[in-house]
């Protein structure tokens, strides 16, 4: 394969791996690292390090439209993030303590119950009955302006403490494993905090690209990070990751919510065939 066809594949790639990734908040390396290890042959260590840099590239691409369009909650963001950061560095801390074999079939297995339950119709006509005072100190209520249904959609955000709980889980689940954790931050926000899921989606996608920018001085420095590799992939995802930004407002509810569902099974069956065959 001549550089110049390798470039344009790579840019292809990312292309749909950042429209997905800003659709449903998991960044691009699901897509991405297997399309480069699997179809190009490139090393393993190189393409992970251009997911790191595709996941800053899908949530620089698709988070100042998603702030703009008032779908992103900054509080929420920044009351998870405690619980994230901590997580991962207590997952980091532990990876070397743990076999990662039974983890990612264990985790694999968890993906796939909370796609199942994302499956089911939720109740959500009494979410603004439920006391949060949390959520109400913290004034982490929110609304937006669906194009699909167009109107303005107000939220409140509830079990504001169950979200810390769940963010540490998905935060130790990727400093252990080292994956991207939108595929848990996205359902435990629509699950359990009852979040809408475009902003579930949104606020995962601000998120991913804070932990991710934390990371990749430490991919770099290890001469994980080929520009070669990375140039062409955070091109692509980046224009992927603009469009899928532009698309999500104008999506109804229910069809991010199956595209969803079909991505994290996507995932879970990615992790259970990692852990079994590894």
């Amino acid at each position: 394969m001549t550089p110049f066809g390798f470039v344009l594949i790579c840019f292809l790639i990312s292309c749909v791996a950042g429209v997905l990734g800003s659709l449903l908040g998991l960044g691009g390396g699901i897509i991405v690292i297997p399309a480069l290890t699997l179809l190009l042959k490139i090393d393993i260590r190189y393409a992970i390090g251009a997911s790191i840099v595709s996941v800053i590239a899908t949530s620089s691409g698709a988070a100042a439209a998603y702030v703009r369009e008032r779908l992103t909650n900054l509080r929420v963001a920044m009351v998870l993030e405690v619980g994230t950061t901590l997580g991962a560095l207590c997952g980091a801390l532990l990876a070397g303590w743990f076999s990662g074999r039974w983890l990612y079939v264990f985790f694999g297995l968890v993906m796939a119950y909370s796609a199942l339950m994302m499956v089911r119709k939720r109740q959500d006509e009494n979410a603004g009955e439920r006391s949060a005072p949390w959520a109400d100190y913290l004034r982490l209520h929110g609304s937006y302006y669906d194009e699909a249904q167009d109107r303005e959609v107000a939220y409140r955000v509830v079990r504001t403490r169950v979200g810390l709980g769940l963010m540490y889980v998905a935060g130790l689940v990727s400093g252990l494993l080292g994956i991207g954790s939108g595929a848990l931050k996205v359902p435990a926000m629509d699950l359990a905090m009852r979040l809408p899921i475009k902003v579930s989606t949104a606020t995962s996608n601000f998120m991913i690209g804070v932990t991710a920018a934390a990371s990749a001085g430490v991919y770099f420095v290890r001469g994980d990070i080929d520009p070669f590799v990375a140039a062409p992939v955070a091109a692509g995802v980046l224009a992927g990751a603009t469009l899928g930004s532009l698309l999500l407002g104008r999506l109804p509810g229910r069809t991010v919510r199956a595209v969803f569902v079909i991505a994290l099974l996507f995932v879970s069956l990615q992790m259970m065939a990692k852990g079994i065959l590894r």
